[in-house]
C-alpha cells in the first residue's frame, strides 16, 4: 500500500521523503475519508517494516538518507536507544484480556466441555479431545506459561512433585522455548497436573495406539528415539535416529521443532515425547491452539448470549472471550491478588511488618514478575497488570466482608470488586448472569 501511495504521487520508493510517510500515516490512521483506519499498534508494525526496508536500502547504496526519522530515548534500564519518531502514542502493545477465576471456569465448561445453560453437556455433544484442551487451558491459567512454553512440553517435563501443602507442583521450562532464552521454574496447580495425567492415560494413549496400528510413526520422515535423559544441572537428551546415528543435546537447547522429533520406545512401539497430540497421534502444533480457543469463544457466544442481544448490545457482555495469552495475563492478576491476600491475612502482617517483609523478600509485584519470567518490572506492571496498577489492593482486601480461609481463600468476591473498579477484566459468575455494572 505504501508503494501504491508513492506511485500515485509519481515517485519511486527510493525517492521517499519524510513528508511522504507523514501523509501516508495521516491517511492510514486519521483521514475521515478512509473507511478502515488502523490502530496505533498496527501503524507501529508497518513503521517497523518501513524502517527495515529503508535501512537495508541504505546499506545497499540505493538511498542516501533514511526517510524514517529517528529520535533517542532512554529505556527503563538507562540505555539510550533510537526509535522511530513517528511511533504512535496511543499504541497498545497487545490485545489484552483478563478473566477472573470463575469466568475461566465458565469459559471452560461452556466452550470446551459443551455445557449448556442448564450446566450439563448438550445432547449430542462430542468433545473432540476435550480432556486435552481442558488440561492445556488449566495448565496455562495456573502457571502463566506462554503458548509456546506450554505447548512444547515433553512428557517427562510435566511437574510431578507437589510443594508442601499439595496445591502446586513445580517444574522447569527449557531456555530455548522461552522468550528470554533463560530457563526458569514454573508452578502449576495440582488440579491442572491431575488433568494432564488423566489426558495422558486416556485420549492421548488412545491416539498413540491408533497411530501405531496405522503405522504412522514408521512413515515419519525423521524420528529421534531417545535413549537417555541425563540428570544434573544441565540435563542432556541422547537419541538414535533412523540411520543409527547417535546424537545428544542439552535439554535447554532443544528448539520446539527438534522436540517434535523426540520419541521413546513404549510397550506398543515408538511413542512421541511431545505432550500434546492431535487425533492422529502426531504432535499438535503450537499455533493450532488458536483454533481451539476460537471455537470455544464462538460456542460461548452462541450459548450464553440471548438471541435478542446477538451483535446488538455493546454495553453488556454475556459470554466470556479468551485468547491463549489472556491465560497468562489472568494468572498474573490472580497471583497478585492471592499474594496480597496471603501476606495481609494469613500472616496477619501489620503495615510495619509488611514493610520489613518487602525489604527481605520483595513485594507481590516483584514476585509476580519473577513468576512470569520478566526481566523488567515495567513490563509486568504496565502490560500484564495495568487494570489494577492504580488500585489500593491492600485497602480493598482488608475491607472484605466475607470470611477468609487459609491458606487460600475463595476469592470470587474479591475479584468481583476488582473487576468493578478496573477496566478490561471479564467477570461473569457461574449463574450465567452478567455484572449489571457492565464490568463483565
Amino acid at each position: 500500500m505504501l508503494l501504491t501511495h508513492l506511485w500515485t504521487r509519481g515517485k519511486s520508493w527510493v525517492e521517499t521523503e519524510p513528508c511522504d510517510l507523514e501523509d501516508y500515516e495521516n491517511w492510514r490512521r486519521f483521514a475521515p475519508q478512509n473507511p478502515s483506519p488502523i490502530s496505533g499498534a498496527k501503524w507501529d508494525r508497518e513503521l517497523a517494516a518501513f524502517l527495515g526496508l529503508f535501512k537495508w536500502a541504505g546499506s545497499q547504496g540505493w538511498i542516501s538518507s533514511n526517510p524514517v526519522l529517528m529520535r533517542q530515548v532512554v529505556t527503563a534500564r538507562g540505555e539510550v536507544v533510537e526509535v522511530a519518531d513517528a511511533r504512535a502514542n496511543d499504541a497498545r502493545s497487545a490485545n489484552v484480556h483478563w478473566l477472573t477465576p470463575r469466568t475461566w471456569r465458565l469459559w471452560v465448561d461452556v466452550g470446551l466441555r459443551g455445557h449448556g445453560l442448564d450446566g450439563v453437556p448438550d445432547q449430542g455433544w462430542v468433545g473432540r479431545l476435550e480432556d486435552r484442551n481442558v488440561a492445556f487451558v488449566r495448565l496455562l491459567v495456573s502457571s502463566g506459561l506462554r503458548r509456546l512454553e506450554g505447548a512444547s512440553l515433553l512428557t517427562f517435563e510435566v511437574p510431578k512433585v507437589p510443594l508442601a501443602g499439595g496445591r502446586y507442583c513445580h517444574g522447569k521450562v527449557a531456555a530455548k522455548v522461552t522468550r528470554s532464552k533463560k530457563e526458569r521454574t514454573f508452578y502449576a496447580s495440582s488440579g491442572a497436573v491431575g488433568d494432564i495425567e488423566s489426558y495422558m492415560e486416556s485420549s492421548r494413549a488412545w491416539a498413540i495406539s491408533k497411530a501405531q496400528a496405522a503405522g504412522r510413526y514408521e512413515r515419519l520422515p525423521e524420528m529421534r528415539l531417545v535413549t537417555e535423559v541425563s540428570g544434573g544441572l544441565k540435563p542432556k537428551v541422547r537419541w538414535c535416529d533412523r540411520d543409527g546415528v547417535v546424537g545428544e543435546r542439552e535439554l535447554n537447547e532443544l528448539t520446539w521443532q527438534q522436540r517434535m522429533l523426540l520419541f521413546t520406545e513404549g510397550p506398543g512401539g515408538p511413542e512421541p515425547l511431545w505432550l500434546w497430540l492431535n487425533e492422529q497421534g502426531l504432535p499438535f502444533l503450537p499455533h493450532s491452539w488458536e483454533n481451539v480457543f476460537r471455537a470455544a469463544n464462538e460456542r460461548c457466544k452462541r450459548v450464553l448470549t440471548p438471541p435478542e442481544h446477538q451483535g446488538m448490545d455493546p454495553h453488556k457482555v454475556y459470554a466470556p472471550y479468551a485468547t491463549v495469552h489472556s491465560a497468562r495475563h489472568s494468572f498474573a492478576l490472580f497471583m497478585l491478588v492471592v499474594l496480597n491476600t496471603v501476606m495481609d491475612r494469613r500472616y496477619g502482617l501489620t503495615p510495619e511488618e509488611r514493610r520489613d517483609f518487602r525489604l527481605l523478600y520483595g513485594d507481590p509485584w516483584f514476585m509476580v514478575q519473577g513468576l512470569l519470567g520478566h526481566t523488567n518490572r515495567e513490563t509486568t506492571v504496565k502490560h500484564y497488570l495495568s487494570p489494577v496498577r492504580n488500585l489500593q489492593l491492600e485497602s480493598m482486601l482488608r475491607e472484605s466482608e466475607e470470611p477468609v480461609d487459609v491458606p487460600l481463600p475463595d476469592l470470587d468476591g474479591v475479584f468481583a470488586r476488582v473487576a468493578r473498579d478496573a477496566e478490561g477484566i471479564q467477570d461473569i459468575d457461574a449463574r450465567l448472569t452478567p455484572d449489571e455494572s457492565g464490568a463483565a
